[in-house]
C-alpha cells in the first residue's frame, strides 16, 4: 500500500490537474490517477470565459495559457434562414473588469500547460495507464485501488478528489447517482483548418438552424489558415463511423462549396450530450469535480468553465482542511456551493443556449429570443450585465463563511 499522499486525484484532465496544482503549492502531497496513457488531446472545450481567468492567474499559469493559445472579445449570431449577423463582444467589460476577454486554448493544450507546471514539485506524481477498480474510506482515509498494465496498488490518503469525466469510476464506486437526462442527438466536434479571410465571421460564432447549427470559434492563429473548431449536431441514430461521409454537406451548407471543398478536417471527436448532475459532490472523504460531478450539452462553453471554478472551489477549501486551517465543514459548503451554480444556473442556461442554436424552426420565437443579443450590439451597459453571468458561476470564498 503506498501511503505518500495526503490527497489523490482521479482524472488528468484540467480540472484534475489544476486541483493538484493548486494543493501542490500549498505543499500538499498529491498522486494523480489517469486511466489514459498520457495527456489526451480530442476536440472538446477550447473557451475560457473572461471569468475564469483571474483564477490561472492566481496559480501563475495565465501568461503561459496566453502565449499558448489566444485572447479574443468578439461574437457573433448568424441566422441561416435570414441572412441577419448580430455581433457583440467582451469589450463592453473594459474598465469594469481586471481581464475583460476570453482565451482561446484546447482543453488539451491547457493541461499541457498545467503538467508542465507541476513538474517542478516533488510533491506531486502522475500514475499514467492506471485505472481505479475499488474505493474504500474509514474516518481518517481513503483507500483507491489501481490497476496499471503490469501492477496494482493500493494509494491510501486523507481525501479523494474525482475528477474523472463524465464516466466517473470515482462516482460509480462511492454509490452516486448522476441524476438528469441525456439528449437525443450527437454532436461532432472538429478541428478543421481554412482559410480565414472570410469576412463577417467573428472568433467565436453561434450559426444558428435546426438542421445545420453550428458552434464555430478559432483555436490557434496559425497563418492564412487558422485551426477552427467546428462543433454540430446530428441524429444519434446515424452509424457514428460514417461521420466523414456526412460531414461535406454539412461544411458545404455553412460555409458555401468553394471554401468547404478548401477545408482540412484535422480531427473528430463525436459524443452523448448531457444535463446531469451527481446527486451529492461529497460522500465522506470523497469530493466529485468537474464532469464527474456535472455534464452539460457544450452550447455556450459552461462546462469546462464549471470544472474550472470546482478546481479554485476545491484548491481553496481542501487546502485548507488538509493544512489544518479549516475544518472539513468546508467541503460540505463546497458540495452544496457547487452543485446549486450547475443545477440552478450553468445547466439551465446550457439548455437555452442548445435550445436557441439548433432547435430556432419558429421564426416568431427566434426573433424573441434573439432581441437580447440585438440589444447587447447596441448597449454597451445592457451587454456588461448580460455577460456577467458567468461570473455568477463562480463561487464565494469557502473560508469567508
Amino acid at each position: 500500500m503506498s501511503e505518500d499522499q495526503q490527497v489523490t486525484v482521479i482524472g488528468a484532465g484540467p480540472t484534475g490537474l489544476l486541483t493538484a496544482l493548486g494543493l501542490a503549492r500549498q505543499g500538499v502531497t498529491v498522486t494523480v490517477v489517469e486511466r489514459a496513457p498520457g495527456l489526451q488531446d480530442t476536440p472538446r472545450a477550447i473557451v475560457y470565459h473572461w471569468s475564469t481567468l483571474d483564477g490561472l492567474a492566481r496559480l501563475d499559469l495565465l501568461d503561459d495559457a496566453g502565449r499558448a493559445g489566444f485572447f479574443k472579445q468578439d461574437y457573433a449570431y448568424r441566422v441561416r434562414a435570414t441572412g441577419e449577423i448580430i455581433s457583440y463582444g467582451l469589450a463592453a467589460l473594459d474598465g469594469k473588469v481586471e481581464r475583460p476577454h476570453n482565451l482561446h486554448l484546447g482543453q488539451g493544450a491547457l493541461a499541457a500547460v498545467v503538467l508542465d507546471r507541476l513538474e517542478a514539485f516533488d510533491n506531486v506524481r502522475v500514475l499514467w495507464g492506471h485505472e481505479v477498480t475499488a474505493i474504500e474510506q474509514d474516518a481518517t482515509g481513503v483507500s483507491v485501488s489501481v490497476r496499471g498494465a503490469d501492477s496494482e496498488d493500493v494509494l491510501r490518503s486523507e481525501w479523494l478528489v474525482g475528477a474523472d469525466g463524465a464516466g466517473s469510476a470515482v462516482r460509480r464506486l462511492s454509490g452516486l447517482e448522476f441524476e438528469g437526462m441525456t439528449w437525443p442527438e450527437r454532436f461532432v466536434a472538429t478541428n478543421i483548418r481554412f482559410p480565414d479571410d472570410r469576412e463577417g465571421w467573428a472568433q467565436s460564432t453561434f450559426y444558428l438552424d435546426d438542421v445545420y447549427g453550428a458552434i464555430i470559434a478559432k483555436i490557434d492563429e496559425s497563418g492564412d489558415h487558422g485551426l477552427w473548431r467546428y462543433t454540430y449536431m446530428e441524429d444519434a441514430d446515424l452509424p457514428a463511423d460514417s461521420i466523414d461521409d456526412r460531414m461535406p454537406r454539412f461544411l458545404s451548407a455553412v460555409f458555401g462549396h468553394e471554401v468547404a471543398d478548401r477545408i482540412e478536417v484535422v480531427a473528430t471527436s463525436p459524443y452523448r450530450m448531457h444535463q446531469r448532475a451527481a446527486s451529492a459532490f461529497r460522500v465522506g472523504r470523497v469530493l466529485l469535480a468537474g464532469d464527474a460531478a456535472h455534464a452539460t450539452n457544450p452550447t455556450g462553453g459552461l462546462g469546462l468553465t464549471m470544472g474550472l471554478f470546482d478546481a479554485y472551489s476545491l484548491i481553496e477549501g481542501l487546502g485548507a482542511v488538509v493544512t489544518g486551517r479549516a475544518s472539513d465543514d468546508v467541503l460540505d459548503e463546497f458540495a452544496r456551493q457547487r452543485r446549486s451554480a450547475f443545477v440552478d444556473k450553468a445547466s439551465p442556461r446550457a439548455s437555452s443556449n442548445k435550445k436557441l442554436l439548433f432547435h430556432s424552426s419558429d421564426p416568431v420565437q427566434r426573433d424573441r429570443d434573439l432581441d437580447m443579443f440585438r440589444r447587447m450590439s447596441r448597449d454597451r451597459e445592457f451587454a456588461a450585465d448580460v455577460l456577467y453571468f458567468t461570473k455568477t458561476l463562480e463561487s464565494p470564498s469557502l473560508l469567508s463563511v
